[in-house]
């Protein structure tokens, strides 16, 4: 299929077929990587965490952020 660049705002784009979109499994977050033969689209997969995991994560975050010598004497003047 042959398309052409068209303007959108201050940007460019393709019009993208519905049938293509379903068959590519395009949907609405993606990946644009530049290769030496054009562009690749690809389709961005989320990944559901578990609820232990980003407790986890964010045990892990604020331990990092917070156990810090400023924080001790920062509580310490309280």
């Amino acid at each position: 299929m042959q398309s052409t660049i068209i303007q959108i705002g201050n940007s460019r784009g393709i019009r993208i077929p519905k049938v293509m979109l379903e068959e590519s499994g395009l949907e609405k977050d993606i990946e644009i990587k530049v290769t030496p033969s054009g562009l690749k689209i690809t389709p961005i997969k989320k990944t559901k965490r578990k609820v232990s995991e980003t407790l986890a994560l964010s045990q892990n975050v604020l331990a990092r952020e917070w156990d810090t010598p400023e924080e001790d004497t920062a509580w310490a003047n309280l």
